[in-house]
């Protein structure tokens, strides 16, 4: 480092340079996510037409190489004349520029996923090669892009009938590590589109496997609803959801269903963008939601003794869709995965209270069977807050534990064979729970990567709240308080997804236990567990990979389809969260089945020297490391 420090030090970064310096900031990362949002932004402009009424098809296909893009819609066509300002074309000025597009401006779009004008552009920097072809005025354009920046001027390359627009990208393997897009995420994507938008008709050409498919359905966010309650094997407890399409400034679309489940489940979209993060629409749902349940409660008389309901005991086993649509979205971030504009909490509410409301005295039967439900979610709260504080155990700071209120413990801790499976995630402890051992098996979900303790001091641990939570779960206190005859639990089982993302995650909680409780593994209480990665179908048996290389074991044991062999079907999971409770259950929570990985110290697995190696790794080198040296993984008994 120098010691000077003056103007000439400041770099500049002009044109498209900032985006392939800094990728994650556009697109979050140079991950499967991130990949495959360069897709995203493309599939999001050609859905974009359809909205403003302009477009009725868009096809997406993904090559035979697999790592390459084609989206194609019938819209209006990117514009081909010379934009007024800086004499390109429209075209060129759009893939080529920051904060350029046709969504700033009043009147080309009513409602639109792509805001920022900088979708096209980013997706260009960040690919080898892109090829825009346009059709419009009767001509066939074509304009090629390399890394950037134009390869060559836009042509004239012949002549055509209609309009539309075809994008074909291969992202840039020097962005990249790994470019290999996964058609089962694509074809969701296209999918769920289809059932935000009545009428669209989504054609998806996986050149990789030989499949085709089409996504239309007249039903939209009704077959959406069956489909998800379907997936999760979830029971209604009434036959007729609550629906709502209603425009009051902005458009909603809404279905509603209470079942059985333990927990809520709420898919929402802002303009067909998927918002996992929520925001101020999901906000305005649950309040307007909460009011007008109140509502009908107190104006029937049907308040319960010695109970007081809760929000969380009235959405308890809710499952619904939540689709805005709106003019000037405010999302937080590119990547666009939370809503926060201030005013939609008050005009989603304002719809959505009195219609339900309404639709609820106009049910009496259906309303009935909810408010019993969420009456019988609170009674059972109360239960077991009430056996909880009978309950007198020490945590690392009081002399009585409060547990986290998002633990769902066993029936019987403190059993030798009782296990807590710390999960990555709210949606996939949502899995966990539903395919657990309630008996044995306790589950607590963190949210996001937990803090790195390598270098954090203890006061700064306990407020963490993750961290916190799983210190007060486990119940034996840390560091110079610990003891380990207080341990809640036999196991402690670190369930994380099998992607690099999960990795990480569990490197971090690996760290945080021996940094802070390292008795626990010197005594062989911590795990890892190994879920599937693949599901291998080859005629009636099933294989579970946990890797691509077990995968591919698999696949060269049955050797090569053909006469009288099975053609394999892989499915590949994206996360615990998309596994439905059985498969979870069968693949890693019961014992029987399963493999875990001990993780101890006494084989030197993780000393300073190598912890300190770790923390300058990426995310899949870290857990490989520490998978490379724990003990081999053994089949558990029961």
């Amino acid at each position: 480092m120098t010691t000077s420090y003056t103007a000439k030090d400041i770099t500049v970064l002009e044109g498209l340079d900032p985006v392939r310096k800094r990728p994650g900031m556009y697109i979050g990362g140079v991950g499967s996510a991130g990949l495959h949002h360069l897709a995203w932004e493309i599939v999001d402009n050609a859905i974009d037409e359809a909205m403003s009424g302009h477009a009725s098809l868009i096809a997406v296909t993904l090559h035979a190489d697999g790592s390459s893009i084609s989206v194609t819609d019938d819209g209006r066509g990117i514009p081909v004349d010379k934009h007024p300002q800086t004499k390109k074309s429209a075209l060129e000025v759009i893939f080529t520029m920051l904060h350029a597009g046709g969504k700033f401006g009043q009147g080309n779009y009513k409602t639109a996923g792509g805001l920022h004008g900088v979708g096209a552009s980013v997706v260009n920097a960040l690919s080898k090669e892109l090829v825009a072809t346009v059709k419009r005025d009767g001509a066939l354009w074509e304009q090629r892009f390399k890394q950037g920046k134009p390869d060559g001027p836009l042509k004239k390359v012949g002549s055509a009938r209609g309009t539309g627009t075809t994008v074909y990208f291969h992202p840039d393997p020097t962005i990249f590590p790994k470019i290999e897009f996964e058609p089962s995420v694509i074809r969701e994507r296209l999918e769920v589109a289809s059932y935000l938008h009545k009428g669209l008709k989504l054609l998806f050409d996986d050149q990789s496997n030989g499949k085709k498919e089409t996504f239309e359905h007249a039903e939209g966010l009704a077959d959406f609803l069956k489909k998800i309650l379907a997936e999760r094997i979830l029971e209604p407890i009434h036959e007729t959801p609550f629906t709502l399409v209603k425009e009051n400034g902005l458009r909603i679309e809404l279905v509603l269903q209470w079942t059985e489940a333990t927990d809520e489940l709420v898919k929402s979209y802002v303009n067909g963008i998927p918002t996992g993060s929520g925001g101020t629409h999901e906000n305005g749902l649950r309040a307007g939601l909460g009011k007008a349940v109140r509502n009908y409660i107190e104006t029937h008389s049907l308040s319960p003794k010695g109970v007081t309901l809760s929000a969380e005991d009235i959405r308890e086993g809710l499952v619904g869709v939540l689709s805005v649509f709106m003019e000037e979205p405010q999302f937080q971030g590119q990547t666009k995965d939370r809503l926060n504009n201030p005013e939609v909490l008050s005009v989603v509410d304002s719809m959505v209270r009195p219609a339900l409301e309404l639709w609820l005295n106009e049910n009496r039967s259906v309303a009935e069977a909810i408010v019993g439900r969420i009456i019988l979610a609170a009674r059972a709260r109360e239960a077991s807050r009430a056996a909880q504080q009978e309950v007198s155990r020490k945590s690392a700071t009081s002399n009585r534990l409060t547990l986290p209120g998002k633990l769902s413990d066993c029936s019987s801790p403190n059993r030798p064979d009782s296990e807590i499976f710390v999960v990555e995630g709210d949606s996939a402890g949502g899995s966990a729970k539903q395919g657990r051992d309630r008996t044995r098996q306790a589950i607590l979900p963190l949210r996001g990567k937990v803090l790195n303790t390598e270098s954090v001091s203890l006061a700064k641990v306990l407020e963490n709240k993750e961290l916190s939570d799983l210190v007060t779960a486990l119940g034996c206190g840390l560091g110079k308080n610990f003891d380990l005859s207080r341990l809640r639990y036999g196991k402690v089982i670190i369930l994380a997804d099998a992607d690099s993302d999960g990795n990480h995650i569990a490197t971090l909680l690996l760290t945080f236990i021996y940094r802070h409780m390292p008795q626990l593994m010197a005594r062989g209480h911590v795990y890892l567990a190994q879920p599937p990665l693949y599901r291998i179908d080859i005629g009636k048996e099933t294989h579970w990979a946990l890797d691509d290389a077990q995968r591919e074991r698999i696949l060269a044991h049955h050797g090569t389809p053909g006469p009288g062999k099975a053609t394999p079907e892989i499915t590949r999971f994206k996360g615990l969260g998309e596994m439905m409770p059985k498969v979870l259950w069968e693949t890693t929570l019961n014992p029987k089945t399963r493999r875990l990985l001990r993780v101890e110290i006494a084989d030197q697995i993780l000393t300073d020297r190598v912890i300190n190696e770790l923390m300058g790794r990426d995310a899949s080198a870290r857990f490989r490391f520490i998978m490379d040296r724990a003990e081999e993984a053994e089949e558990l008994d029961v």
